[in-house]
């Protein structure tokens, strides 16, 4: 469990993040949704430690994650950003073996037994045909993949991700999302789009102007009476064999 009471972040004078308190359960995957400026990235920052909130705290398992060393921390969280780019010169197989350095003294290498975990987490992707290829080379899904291996190669207990969907088309966004949903660990999950966010997750927390607007589960959140007066365009809820789904109206006026 990740849980965050009164956490709060400012750039210069402009306030972020102003008080918010956040859950994410064991086994179930927790959206932050809200539209653009609203905070989500700067509050995912925030639970896994990239940033430090001068109030409040994060906790994990019940200890806080400021106190824990970074290679502990490593080992309870393991984080899905947006692509830097920074493993263009490696192989699928050397980025996803990076994931086990929390398990590795300062100048020890890698083992059989950390191969052995970085190709279960290949296989458990369905990236194993891509071990030998330049990570650089590889689609924007098949990069997302391999993103998660590594991550799963840390054998953290959360996993926390930055718009995993970002620049993705309709199949890949499916596929990645799916698979994270099917590991069945604590995941926070940043997201645009209301509709997948509604398909792939169980509980969401939705921010503007850097609060939290409203918390809950699924059903609970995507009501259009609470979403409209947040993104300002007018909705309408269906819900189709099970599934919820949301259609937009058009951008509400003033």
């Amino acid at each position: 469990m990740i849980e965050a009471t009164g956490v709060s972040w400012r750039y210069g004078a402009t306030p972020v993040i102003n008080g918010v308190d956040v859950t994410a359960r064991p086994g179930r995957v927790l959206g932050l949704i809200g539209p653009n400026g609203s905070g989500k990235t700067t509050l995912l920052r925030l639970l896994y430690g990239a940033l430090r909130s001068p109030t409040g705290r994060v906790g994990v398992d019940g200890d806080t994650l400021r106190t824990l060393a970074p290679r502990e921390a490593a080992r309870r969280i393991a984080v899905v950003v947006q692509e830097s780019g920074g493993e263009s010169a490696l192989t699928v197989a050397e980025t996803v073996l990076l994931g086990r350095g929390p398990h590795l003294s300062t100048f020890q290498r890698a083992g059989r037994a950390d191969l052995a975990v970085a190709a279960s987490c290949l296989d458990r992707v369905g990236a194993t045909h891509l071990a030998t290829r330049s990570f650089a080379g590889l689609s924007g899904g098949e990069r997302q993949r391999v993103l998660i291996a590594r991550a799963l190669a840390q054998e953290a207990t959360h996993l926390l991700l930055d718009e995993p969907t970002n620049h993705l088309d309709i199949r890949y966004q499916h596929e990645v999302l799916g698979l994270v949903r099917a590991l069945g660990t604590c995941v926070i999950v940043v997201l645009h789009d209301l509709n997948l966010a509604a398909r792939y997750c169980d509980d969401l927390v939705l921010l503007s102007g850097g609060t939290v607007v409203a918390a809950g589960t699924v059903t609970e959140v995507l009501e259009p009476d609470v979403l409209e007066p947040v993104y300002g365009i007018g909705m309408r809820r269906v819900d189709l064999d099970g599934n919820l789904h949301l259609l937009f109206e058009g951008v509400l006026t003033p």
